[in-house]
């Protein structure tokens, strides 16, 4: 296993584990599979653990596996604060207390404010009180390192960023996702200010395994030996400023193959030959887009507040998984969530996107057939529910 460091030296492989995705079983999660899994990866050399107060039953399991073995001192937690859920100090006093708990154990190495959308969840929660919070946590030693996970615009991560003095931070982020939600430019930002940065998602949920048949013959024909998920965990290890990357393991084999891929890969490895690689794997893939919005975005700001090249991106994303991926709650959320929302309903047909394109794409004509496939009505009307429940 590689390491890198933390903002203050200390050691963190550079694979984490990532404790959503643990095996079901029933209505609760296989304990005795999990602590199989989680157990080979900590012999291994793995010390990062990735849990949240909202994903079912992994808090628990994880105390649990890591207190039934011994094993506390030898990892770093990180978990997460549902900042959304929370209107008071006392809430967030109530369900910290109640993470310890689930977590047997009297400290969070690193605690996260979870997936921010937009700057003004920052706001609301310093209105609260959260730094003083914080400061105290800090203080008693209950929070070793605070940072926040994100899921929006590049801008509004970067005042996020930059809004607080942050021991590191979170994001989804891999080579389909380069120039969306915080994107490079995000996390080259966040490199620059000295805040590590921990990625979730780096393959997609799988989608980066499961490549079409001539992105696999490509990869097959590179002569690198790469596996499709041994070249996207390598690209986001090339770069200095990701200190790790947390991967779903639900089994044996896998922690054994990520384990392996993290033992060799360093920042600064990737070759010009793997960069075409990843070039070529990416076009195919994009062979599904429906509009060429390449995120240079030359369209922005636009003057009625549509985000448009975060929906064309969740457009085309949309067809090259298939419709029955989670792109349109990402949508949703990523888009809808903000303070002041950014769809593509809001254009009133101005034009001023068009006049500054490269594509030369028909934008306002692509924007109406994006929100038509992204937001029908289910969605509308959840969306405006949800809303009204974060506006309270």
């Amino acid at each position: 296993m590689k390491y890198r460091k933390d903002r203050y030296g200390n050691e963190i492989s550079q694979l984490g584990y990532g404790c959503m995705r643990f095996t079901k079983k029933g209505a609760g999660i296989d304990y005795d599979k999990a602590e199989k899994e989680v157990l080979l990866a900590i012999e291994k050399g793995v010390n990062y653990f990735d849990t949240a107060y909202i994903y079912p039953g992994s808090e628990e399991c994880l105390g649990r596996i890591l207190d039934e073995n011994n094993c506390r001192d030898k990892v770093n937690i990180a978990t997460k604060l549902p900042q959304y859920m929370l209107r008071s100090m006392k809430a967030i006093e109530k369900t910290f207390a109640e993470e310890l708990t689930r977590l047997r154990t009297d400290h969070v190495d690193y605690y996260l404010m979870h997936m921010f959308t937009d700057y003004s969840e920052w706001e609301k929660l310093k209105a609260l009180g959260i730094e003083q919070w914080i400061a105290d946590r800090k203080a008693d030693g209950s929070i070793r390192n605070i940072g926040f996970s994100y899921h929006g615009n590049t801008d509004s991560f970067i005042k996020i960023l930059n809004a607080y003095d942050w021991d590191f931070c979170q994001v989804q982020y891999n080579y389909l996702d380069e120039h969306s939600q915080a994107g490079r430019r995000g996390v080259q930002a966040a490199g620059d200010k000295g805040v590590p940065v921990v990625i979730m998602e780096p393959l997609r949920g799988g989608k980066l395994v499961n490549l079409p048949v001539r992105a696999k013959q490509e990869l097959l024909n590179s002569g690198t030996g790469y596996t499709a998920a041994e070249l996207g965990l390598r690209w986001l290890w090339d770069q200095p400023e990701i200190m790790c990357v947390l991967s779903g393991m639900n089994s044996e084999e896998m922690v054994r193959e990520n384990i392996r891929i993290a033992s060799e890969a360093e920042a600064g490895s990737f070759t010009d030959a793997d960069r075409a690689l990843i070039d070529k794997v990416k076009r195919i893939i994009k062979e599904k887009e429906q509009v060429g919005c390449t995120g240079c975005r030359y369209c922005m700001p636009c003057p009625h507040g549509v985000d448009i090249p975060g929906t064309f991106y969740n457009w085309n994303l949309m067809y090259i998984e298939g419709k029955k991926n989670p792109v349109r709650f990402e949508y949703a959320r990523n888009i809808g969530m903000q303070k002041d929302p950014a769809f593509a309903s809001q254009c009133i047909g101005c034009g001023k996107c068009e006049q500054h394109c490269p594509q030369h794409i028909r934008i306002r004509a692509m924007l109406k057939k994006a929100d038509r496939d992204l937001r029908p009505l289910p969605y509308k009307i959840g969306i405006a529910a949800a809303r009204k429940f974060m506006s309270r």
